[in-house]
């Protein structure tokens, strides 16, 4: 069990407490993922090719995973060897590619999309849909910030406005 920290600046309490908190949910995530063959950025991965307005390219998926494209191209590659995803040339583009899920990728997608789905209704079931929506509200404020801080000489203003509430990088809301 996480030791709770007690700190007289209620910020600092806060910050811990997120920390613990994303840890604990990658925890769940990794071990759900794992009776799947997959890790939860695979999975992440396949959920952002499959959701994203194709065609996909890793660039897109970085973002909508909210990664460096590094990071995103050796998982990609791990998932390339493995016949999860393959790589097609962008016919606009012949320096770029495009992604796409195979069939096997397709596979372990829908054995491992219905399993996640229960994690998360688990995990936040003890919650109202008031309170839902109060930490929705909060955790967007605090990944703004996060954002701005990031993308320093952008306002929020400017950020926000760049995110479409329908539309972001390429997700089409209400497709999940």
């Amino acid at each position: 069990m996480p030791v709770k920290f007690i700190f007289k600046i209620p910020q600092m309490s806060v910050w811990m407490l997120l920390h613990q908190t994303y840890n604990s949910i990658s925890r769940c995530e990794e071990a759900l993922f794992a009776q799947f063959d997959l890790t939860a950025r695979q999975h992440a991965i396949l959920m952002a090719i499959k959701y994203i307005d194709a065609p996909a390219n890793p660039t897109q998926i970085a973002d909508w995973v909210d990664r460096n494209l590094n990071s995103i191209t050796l998982i990609v590659d791990r998932m390339e060897k493995n016949g999860l995803v393959r790589r097609t040339r962008d016919p606009e583009d012949r320096r770029s590619f495009r992604l796409v899920v195979t069939e096997k990728g397709e596979e372990y997608l829908k054995r491992s999309a219905q399993e996640a789905i229960t994690l998360v209704m688990r995990l936040l079931e003890n919650l109202s849909e008031e309170e839902l929506h109060v930490l929705q509200t909060l955790l967007e404020k605090v990944r703004l910030q996060a954002i701005q801080y990031r993308q320093k000489g952008q306002t929020l203003k400017e950020i926000i406005a760049r995110e479409d509430p329908q539309t972001i990088h390429g997700f089409r809301a209400g497709k999940i």
